[in-house]
């Protein structure tokens, strides 16, 4: 059905309907149309509540926001329990190659959020990224940050 993505097994609630396949989303609390991108963002916020620990109730998925008169929605937010925004997840479909586009896009949502930190993910790479102010530069991560610390 879905390829394998590197990221560890989620437990889905998976739904067949006709031709379709749906998921149910634990932070929207709700049956979603089960999409390439769908795959990657529902194993990533399983792998933020299931293995890096952070609860649910920090966790933003689709979230809308308003850009210069445009409405987007960020894929996935995590907050500080002060409900402040702390890392930006950009999701993209598996064969979809996380280039400067994509990073363009998270940046130009992050200039409304004000996050240190940026993923963008298709499921089988990963870049993340940790923004400096101070010094004016943005360093790749090789793993996660420490969550315990951020939220």
């Amino acid at each position: 059905m879905f390829e394998p993505l590197d990221f560890p097994q989620a437990k889905l609630k998976l739904t067949r309907s006709g031709n379709s396949v749906r998921v149910f989303c634990v932070i929207r609390k709700k049956q979603l149309m089960l999409t390439p991108e769908e795959w990657v963002r529902q194993h990533l916020i399983h792998f933020l509540i299931d293995h890096l620990n952070v609860p649910i109730g920090l966790i933003a998925s689709e979230m809308s926001l308003n850009i210069n008169g445009h409405s987007r929605r960020c894929d996935v937010v995590v907050f500080n329990r002060n409900g402040n925004p702390v890392f930006l997840m950009e999701c993209k479909a598996p064969e979809i190659v996380l280039g400067e586009q994509v990073v363009h896009q998270i940046a130009h949502y992050n200039f409304s959020l004000g996050t240190d930190f940026l993923l963008i993910t298709n499921g089988k790479q990963h870049r993340i990224l940790q923004l400096d102010r101070e010094k004016g530069e943005i360093k790749s991560l090789e793993e996660f940050p420490d969550f315990s610390g951020l939220i």
